[in-house]
């Protein structure tokens, strides 16, 4: 019988060996007989003694190789049969597919075969386009997904797929039309949103479609952005992460700045000296242009080569040329942009009060961030600086009863309080801020041309003295009255972002999300930074009354170094010479600059450029007008915010943005529509702390070096006692009983080996005992006892506590909830071992929430121990005294042991 010869190129991850031998006999097809035992001998043996013996499709897989070189495969052989389900290709075909893409898993034959990110930025308004394109080389359909992470800042402008050419374009619809259409789809159960915010600075985009055998999909997404100068530069932030090696991959970067460009720099957190290699800059007077293209062997890793290096942020920074006028004026097709950033301006003395959250929320390492933040803020304040510091809880207490100079003695002081600062108690954000407000309000001795702040962080929603927000919003705004500037910062989720938002807004200031990352600290030192050194109050640019429509802000509070205004709008009459006047009041005097620019000659400057998109300052505009108009919105009253929102979506759909008041419809085939919303960071807003407020958990704990609590519900058909905690290595382990009629705990066992005590503690006593001697302790009393470096201590009606030396401390709290029951909790937890058990030992150890999971969300998936639990965010009573009167936000877990 003559065969067929086929050649196999491939590789695999798993050491088998690079390539298949070149000429292979095609085989009779056959129905494909179960795989035998027998068909698998001999496979373990072949490996090295450092190689882990893998599943059996590994086995079967180095055995097909080891069959096909040394010609033992024979054709209709089970070996042979079950290598070919293995490869998952007829051998008559002409593109068999190679084994790594089979056993990579199930998306393994989706090949991305080429990226390209192509971003042209044109006076600061950059306009990217990413192009994917990726064919399944598997023998049946595959699900292909293209995932964009793209700046906050962004709009997205346009979307489409074409799969084997035919074109499916996404559509810009007004949100609730476009939601009314699609209630429909998510009611039969198809996924709901393609977009959801993945950090403090990104969005991802996500979308999937079943792509059959051999076809091929192009994806192309667009989005526009205004880049914003944040401490004298312009920051382009490009997420690259292919998840796979791609042929051919390449980013290009084009700019064109009229002004000149003054610095150019490319930063990466992925780039190695392989890759440096791929990346070239051209920049002359007022171009440049970065490209970035690897070649297959510079994206490999050298540990694992079937895996990529591209997997992490590519920057570009830069700044622009400027003199010392009114700033730069630019125009194109009846549309101007004026960009002011004066240099070498004095800086104003300021006079700031910190007014930082000390309640229950904020312990463990928010507090220690908020810390180490504050302690390299008082080092950054100017001698001619007077600060104030305001710390709140339940209670409001003042550091001083009046601002200090900020002097080497006076920041030592603050410092050395900065240190002592410890989380505790409910949150009063009301009478903190009226606080501050009154100490500006009497503080003497401040330099007449200063300007006065108050920078709030908080964690948490307002839950002593007054606890509705529309209230305090009314007080605080009354109280500052437009004479100071008010910055508000979120640390996390549990803070009503909407709340600070208004409330910032409306007193001059901003509001900002501080994302509980291992970063917080620097976040909160950057934000200072922004804000540390105005150069400008009281700004106001003028133009040609009656020459000018949609003209966006004009009139601006402050201005700091290192940022800049922008001022767009549309030249309605035909001007030859188009007038600009700025007044404003620096440290030393009151400005006045004018600049007139030749309306000719400025367009001129934009014609014949090949980087430039379009009509890039009209769209330039409506997105500006578009921020702005949202912003206005956060503040105004019912019927003006109406207005406000009607004027953005008008924007928003004329100009194809999709924005939080217009959403994209991605049609895919068979008519599947799914939604592209815009989120926004008051999205990021977890449930009401009303809801399970005011209920306990039977367990409470905090999952150890993470941000997170979870409450432990045991179910009412359980067992009553219950193994919580045992850890061999601690010697220590911990029982409970509940009691069926209140459904709390109401007995704990604590057993240590060394020494050899046990410590029986219920609602009504304590015993502890030691070498058949047993002591007995009512709660009615305080007292403590030492055996051989075992502490235990009673607190008189409110907790026991066992502590040892390098041991984790264990902590019960008495809680009458109307009836008696008892709270257990633990310190210094990263004292546990990782052969910790337990129900609630098995969190202690190596526990993490899913990986794709967004912090922000009511739901999360948590693995513990092998096992997988569902886990939704509530917020309960904290029995904890560390954090007494706080509501706790923490993920539920019921639990059947």
């Amino acid at each position: 019988m003559s065969s067929e010869i086929v050649k196999f190129q491939g590789k695999s991850r798993f050491g088998i060996s690079d390539q298949f031998p070149k000429e292979v006999p095609a085989p009779v097809k056959k129905k494909r007989p179960p795989v035998k035992e027998e068909d698998l001998k001999g496979a373990r043996g072949n490996l090295t003694k450092n190689q882990e013996i893998k599943s059996k499709t590994y086995q079967v897989m180095r055995q097909c190789v080891q069959g096909f070189a040394g010609g033992v495969a024979e054709q209709g052989s089970a070996v042979f049969q079950t290598c070919l389900g293995y490869v998952g290709a007829d051998f008559t075909t002409q593109e068999p597919l190679c084994p790594t893409q089979i056993l990579q898993g199930s998306h393994s034959a989706i090949e991305i075969y080429s990226v390209h990110v192509d971003c042209k930025v044109t006076s600061r308004f950059a306009h990217t386009v990413i192009t994917s394109r990726i064919v399944n080389r598997a023998n049946e359909s595959r699900e292909a997904t293209f995932e964009v992470e793209l700046p906050k800042t962004a709009f997205i402008t346009n979307f489409s797929m074409s799969i084997d050419g035919k074109v499916y374009p996404g559509i810009i619809k007004e949100k609730a039309a476009a939601q009314n259409v699609y209630d429909t789809a998510v009611s039969q159960g198809r996924s709901a949103g393609l977009v959801k915010i993945t950090d403090r600075k990104l969005e991802q985009f996500e979308v999937s479609v079943s792509i059959a055998a051999a076809s091929k999909v192009t994806f192309e997404l667009t989005y526009e952005e205004l880049l914003k100068r944040q401490l004298g530069k312009y920051e382009l932030l490009i997420k690259v992460r292919p998840k796979q090696l791609v042929k051919h991959f390449q980013i290009d970067v084009h700019i064109f700045e009229p002004q000149g460009i003054r610095f150019l720099e490319t930063d990466s957190t992925f780039m190695t000296n392989e890759l440096t290699e791929a990346l070239t800059k051209v920049l002359n007077e007022t171009k440049a242009h970065i490209s970035f293209k690897p070649t297959l062997d510079q994206q490999k890793k050298n540990s694992e080569p079937d895996e990529t290096l591209l997997n992490g942020d590519f920057v570009v920074r830069y700044d622009v040329k400027r003199e010392a006028t009114a700033g730069d004026i630019q125009i194109v097709n009846g549309y101007f942009v004026h960009y002011f950033a004066p240099q070498e301006m004095p800086v104003f003395p300021k006079n700031v009060i910190f007014v930082i959250d000390k309640s229950g929320s904020m312990i463990g390492r928010k507090m220690e961030q908020t810390r180490e933040a504050l302690l390299k803020i008082l080092q950054d304040l100017r001698p001619e600086d007077h600060f104030g510091f305001i710390t709140f809880n339940d209670r409001v207490v003042e550091w001083k009863s009046s601002l200090l100079p900020a002097t080497e003695e006076n920041v030592a002081s603050a410092a050395a309080l900065v240190q002592t600062l410890s989380a505790r108690g409910g949150t009063d954000i009301n009478g903190a801020l009226l606080a501050a407000v009154g100490m500006l309000e009497k503080a003497e001795g401040l330099l007449e041309r200063s300007i006065s702040m108050i920078i709030l962080l908080t964690d948490g929603q307002p839950t002593s003295g007054e606890s509705n927000v529309g209230v305090i919003q009314e007080n605080v705004q009354k109280a500052i009255n437009g004479k100071y500037a008010l910055f508000c910062l979120g640390f996390g989720f549990d803070v009503s972002y909407k709340f600070l938002e208004k409330m910032a807004l409306s007193n001059g200031g901003i509001a900002r999300r501080i994302y509980e990352n291992a970063d917080a600290a620097l976040q909160l030192q950057g934000f200072y930074q922004e804000v540390a050194t105005p150069i400008l109050m009281q700004i106001e640019m003028k133009y040609p009354e009656n020459s000018i429509e949609g003209l966006t802000k004009n009139n601006f509070k402050l201005l700091f170094e290192g940022s800049e205004i922008i001022v767009s709008g549309k030249i309605s009459d035909e001007l030859d010479l188009f007038p600009v006047e700025i007044k404003a009041q620096s440290h030393t005097s009151n400005l006045t600059l004018k600049e007139e620019a030749n309306v000719k000659e400025k367009e001129q400057v934009f014609q014949n450029q090949r980087y430039i998109f379009g009509d890039f300052i009209e769209r330039l505009w409506a997105y500006l007008s578009i921020q702005q108009l949202l912003e206005k919105a956060v503040s105004a009253q019912e019927e003006d915010k109406k207005a406000l929102k009607a004027q953005a979506l008008d924007l928003s759909l004329r100009y194809s943005f999709v924005t939080p008041l217009t959403s994209m419809v991605v049609t895919k085939p068979q008519q599947k529509e799914e939604l592209a919303n815009k989120p926004t960071e008051a999205d990021n807003e977890k449930p009401s702390p009303l809801v399970g407020a005011y209920e306990y958990p039977q367990l409470l704990l905090q999952l150890p070096r993470q941000n997170e609590s979870i409450c432990l519900n045991i179910n009412k058909t359980a067992q009553t006692s219950v193994q919580l905690v045992s850890d061999p290595e601690q010697g220590l382990t911990v029982t409970g009983k509940i009691e069926d009629g209140i459904n709390y705990f109401v007995q704990f066992d604590i057993n240590y080996e060394n020494p050899p005590v046990q410590i029986h503690v219920n609602t009504y006593e304590i015993v502890v005992s030691h070498n058949n001697k047993s002591d007995w302790l009512p709660w009615t009393k305080s007292a403590s006892s030492t055996i051989q470096g075992l502490r235990v201590s009673l607190d008189n009606n409110l907790s026991v506590t066992a502590s040892l030396p390098d041991t984790v401390t264990v902590k019960i709290s008495l809680v009458s909830f109307p009836n008696d029951f008892l709270g257990l909790y633990f310190l210094d937890t990263d004292r546990f071992s990782d052969q910790v058990t337990g129900v609630l030992g098995q969190f202690y150890s190596k526990a993490q929430f899913g990986s794709n999971d967004v912090q922000r969300a009511v739901e999360r998936l948590l693995r513990a121990s092998g096992s997988e639990h569902k886990v939704s965010r509530l917020y309960k009573k904290d029995y904890r005294l560390e954090s007494a009167n706080e509501p706790v936000s923490c993920w539920s877990i019921d639990l059947t042991p």
